[in-house]
């Protein structure tokens, strides 16, 4: 084995780049209940989830559970 071939193969060896993936797209973002806010009843439905904010610019907008009204309503990202 000659010398560069053995640099060659200690580069490789060390290199870890292959698997890494950044997290940086992702952030947290809450969700509220849009029925249960303007319904004037107290309290509040939310719940937190991430989502990646290069591929959905937008505000997200998903079907949940609310406990307060015992149904599934369209809970909005509030900021």
């Amino acid at each position: 084995m000659n010398i560069f071939a053995h640099l060659k193969y200690k580069e490789h060896k060390n290199s870890t780049t292959m698997a890494k993936k950044s997290k940086e797209a992702r952030v947290q973002v809450i969700l509220e209940c849009t029925e249960h806010k303007s319904s004037g009843m107290p309290g509040t439905s939310r719940y937190i989830t991430t989502k990646n904010k290069k591929n959905t610019t937008g505000r997200l907008e998903l079907k949940k559970y609310n406990s307060i009204l015992k149904k599934v309503t369209v809970h909005r990202e509030i900021k």
